[in-house]
């Protein structure tokens, strides 16, 4: 029922519903990497609160248009129409996005120089985001339906949102940093164990 009542909100509202999914799943990303990364200690939900902000404000309406703007330029799901979306993505819509991320949190954290995240971890996140998006978007475009779009970059941006919130706040935009981060927690979890 929930999902019927989803699907048809969707169809319905597509704009609403699709930016709202997004944002939330994005704002959920920051939560979830802060409750792993700061375990023990509070979250900090005003930085969850800002993440939200520049999710709703700017990257589910970006998403919204952006996706929709790709389908009328190469329609349909034939090979050629799939890749050159997904190549337009990440050429275009992927550094963009980035850049509005960094950005729109300087300046919501009122950061004296709002460009400095982006100069410091712009090429990492983007490069890293190579590894990620290209396949997302592929699966997007083949097998999504139009409307529906925005929600499934959403979902399959909760797990970006982690990567690039943890990056924001205490990593260089690699997937290097990232995981060097969990391998020093699960060094520390095997140390707590064997001291138990």
């Amino acid at each position: 029922m929930a999902g019927a009542l989803l699907r048809g909100g969707v169809r319905r509202f597509p704009w609403l519903c699709n930016v709202l999914l997004y944002g939330g799943l994005f704002a959920a990303g920051d939560a979830a990497q802060q409750l792993w990364r700061r375990r023990g200690q509070s979250p900090d939900w005003a930085q969850t609160r800002r993440v939200a902000l520049v999710a709703l404000a700017f990257h589910g309406n970006f998403s919204y248009v952006w996706l929709r703007a790709l389908e009328r330029a190469l329609p349909g799901r034939r090979p050629p129409a799939v890749l050159g979306k997904v190549l337009c993505d990440q050429l275009l819509g992927a550094p963009v996005a980035v850049l509005a991320f960094y950005t729109g949190m300087s300046i919501l954290q009122k950061k004296e120089d709002i460009f400095s995240d982006c100069r410091k971890k712009f090429w990492n996140t983007y490069k890293t985001g190579l590894m990620y998006w290209p396949f997302v978007q592929l699966s997007n475009f083949i097998f999504v339906p139009v409307y529906l779009r925005t929600a499934y970059t959403g979902l399959c941006g909760f797990l970006w949102a982690a990567f690039i919130c943890f990056s924001q706040q205490s990593g260089d935009g690699t997937a290097k940093s990232a995981l060097m981060w969990l391998k020093r927690e699960e060094l520390n979890a095997d140390e707590d164990s064997s001291e138990k």
